[in-house]
Formats: structure tokens, C-alpha cells, sequence
């Protein structure tokens, strides 16, 4: 959307006072002040600063979300006979297709990682996490039929390896690490957290 229009325009200036500001602290008076339109004007494209916050933020969240099912659903299409072969192919695959477009697009992104908390968006890392958690756990039914004896972890600390490996990767968009030495650090986390889960799962 080019920021010459009156909506481009608005939609800039709640980015810059979210992101300052957290969603909870931008004041929506101040976002119209901003941009020069009247509220009238405003509540001519959002009934909310809830709705203006979630137009800017919803196609890239569900971009994201997309990707994520999409890795997940590719993986239960290959023979589960293969399942063990090809979890860590399409681990890093998918973890590179969410950073490149979070890269791409993460002034938007930093929104929902950093402000969040107050919207619909503020659990956006926590329900990638309990999709990741499902698609372990069928892993490991899976590879148990097969033979293989992975380690039972406890709830509480698989939940924890698997937020740090996403909160790791989306630090990279909080940081703004340029993209050739960002890139080495997403292939470098996913190696990390690999090798740990083969040395957990023994497989």
C-alpha cells in the first residue's frame, strides 16, 4: 500500500506509535492527529485502533501461519515410513520460509512480536509452539511403531525447547541482523536444536 494515500499514510503513522508504544499505549487520537485526517474520516476505514492494528498485521501473521501448516501438511503427505528420513529436511525448510518472509515484510512483523499483548495477535509465537508440540507428538507415535525409543520429556520443558527455538529465530526481526549473517544463524539454530532432538529421540 504506498504511503501517499490517506490509508497508507495512517497505516504508517500506527505502525511507528505502535511499535513505540506497544498497542495498549498508542493513542489512536494521536495516530489521527498524525496522519491529518479527522476521526470521522478515520472511523470511515476502522471502527477501532483494535481493527487499524489487525489490518496491518493480519495478512503477515496469516502468511506466516500458512507457511508453518503448510510445512506441517507437506510432512504427513510423505510415507510414514519416511517420517524419520525427512523430519529435519522439512524443519529447516520451514523454518527458512517463515524468516525470509518475517524478513521481508518486518517492520509489520515487529508489530506482532513486540506489540502485541492486548490483541488477537499477542499468542501468535505460543500457538506456533502447540502446533509444533501436535506434530511432535505424532512424530513420535510414529517412529515408536517403527522402533525407534524416543525420550519422554516432560510437558513443561518440551514446551520450553520448543518456544526458545522459535523465539530464537524470530529475535533475529527484533534485532534487525542484516539477512546473509541472519540467514547462517537460522541454519545454525536449526543444526542446534537437531541435534539435540536426535540425541533426545535416538534417531
Amino acid at each position: 500500500m504506498s504511503e501517499n494515500t490517506t490509508l497508507g499514510k495512517i497505516h504508517k503513522i500506527a505502525a511507528d506509535e505502535f511499535l513505540k508504544k506497544g498497542f495498549r499505549g498508542a493513542s489512536l487520537r494521536e495516530i489521527v492527529k498524525k496522519a491529518g485526517v479527522t476521526t470521522g474520516a478515520f472511523y470511515g476505514y476502522y471502527k477501532s485502533k483494535e481493527e487499524l492494528f489487525d489490518a496491518i498485521v493480519k495478512p503477515h501473521a496469516e502468511y506466516i501461519r500458512n507457511t508453518f501448516n503448510k510445512c506441517i501438511n507437506d510432512f504427513l503427505s510423505v510415507p510414514k515410513a519416511e517420517w524419520s528420513q525427512h523430519m529435519s529436511d522439512f524443519s529447516e525448510n520451514g523454518m527458512t520460509d517463515m524468516f525470509e518472509y518475517a524478513f521481508e515484510h518486518k517492520d509489520s512483523f515487529r508489530l506482532i512480536l513486540k506489540a502485541s499483548e492486548g490483541t488477537k495477535w499477542e499468542n501468535f509465537i505460543h500457538d506456533l509452539v502447540e502446533s509444533e508440540i501436535d506434530i511432535t507428538h505424532k512424530f513420535y507415535d510414529v517412529i515408536r511403531e517403527q522402533g525407534f525409543k524416543p525420550h519422554s520429556l516432560p510437558s513443561m520443558l518440551e514446551h520450553m525447547i520448543i518456544s526458545g527455538e522459535f523465539t530464537g529465530l524470530f529475535e533475529l526481526i527484533i534485532h534487525d541482523i542484516p539477512k546473509e549473517e541472519a540467514m547462517l544463524c537460522v541454519k545454525e539454530l536449526h543444526d542446534f536444536y537437531e541435534a539435540a532432538w536426535a540425541s533426545m529421540l535416538k534417531v
